[in-house]
């Protein structure tokens, strides 16, 4: 059966931190199988390490995941290691790493790290990640090290490149937005890098979708995703139009995702209200 999680609202401008951290206990309460975090350096929103820490100390038992990580603008691997183990162990073994290269330039630009050489660097850094963690090889710095040999690894994105990266590296892959028919057409791909790859395990499938539910749901997804993707120009429309507005349509989405092969979807919300999460649970479990 799919696992459900939910998105911290970290990239809706203006939400206080104890917002997030009530986003965290109330998801945690109404059985949500992890609390994502996206990844943006050059926007108003909260540092995903960061958000994720906090939503550690608030919860017990939901898992935390990086959904995803822009891992190769940060230009300190050893840093990033520790952090990751420090997460890790410090959630109790709780942290899902998920990573992609990245679209926006202006990241990198920030970081004083080469957009142009994302790729090589996001490789570089997922071959070293798990022997650091699990202490197979030497660290750059002295542990704590990440619990269970380390957490678990996904790349995302929907290039051959980013299939091939996570077959290589990764337990499984993660998708941004799509169509039920568009991911399970996705999914036939990874898996088939999965055994171009030789590996006879099976990929585990995440994917994330917005979700804004209620009376003003729509309105308030336009002012979020409009700003937030306003650097794609006129595709940030397409943004809005894909997102989940209405009960029954999150209802079928969620089937869809599951009869695609999804393993666990992840539903981002584009308000600051965690009673978001109630109006999300009320849809789909009740």
């Amino acid at each position: 059966m799919m696992e459900l999680g939910i998105g911290l609202p970290t990239m809706v401008s203006g939400i206080a931190g104890s917002d997030l951290l009530a986003w965290a206990r109330r998801a945690e309460e109404l059985g949500f199988s992890a609390l994502g975090a996206l990844d943006r350096l050059m926007y108003d929103g909260y540092e995903p390490l960061i958000a994720l820490a906090g939503a550690a100390g608030a919860t017990s038992r939901i898992r935390l995941a990086t959904t995803i990580l822009i891992a190769a603008y940060r230009g300190d691997r050893a840093l990033l290691a520790k952090q990751l183990a420090s997460l890790d162990r410090l959630s109790g073994g709780r942290l899902t790493v998920g990573v992609a290269a990245g679209g926006r330039q202006d990241d990198y630009e920030a970081c004083r790290t080469s957009y142009a050489e994302r790729g090589r660097r996001l490789d570089e850094l997922l071959a070293e990640l798990r022997g650091f963690w699990s202490g197979e090889s030497d660290g750059p710095v002295p542990g704590p090290r990440a619990e269970k040999g380390g957490p678990p690894l996904f790349v995302g994105g929907h290039s051959p490149t980013a299939m091939r990266r996570a077959a290589a590296f990764g337990d499984g892959w993660i998708a941004g937005g799509s169509s039920a028919s568009g991911y399970g057409e996705l999914v036939g791909r990874v898996r088939e890098a999965w055994e171009a790859a030789g590996r006879a395990d099976r990929p585990r499938l995440m994917a994330i979708a917005y979700v804004s539910l209620g009376p003003d749901g729509p309105e308030q997804a336009a002012h979020h995703l409009l700003d937030y993707y306003s650097f794609m120009g006129w595709k940030a429309e397409m943004a809005v139009r894909s997102v989940i507005t209405d009960a029954q349509q999150l209802r079928d989405f969620v089937a869809g995702y599951e009869a695609a092969g999804c393993d666990e979807l992840l539903l981002f919300p584009c308000v600051q209200d965690p009673g978001q999460a109630d109006l999300i649970a009320d849809a789909v479990w009740r």
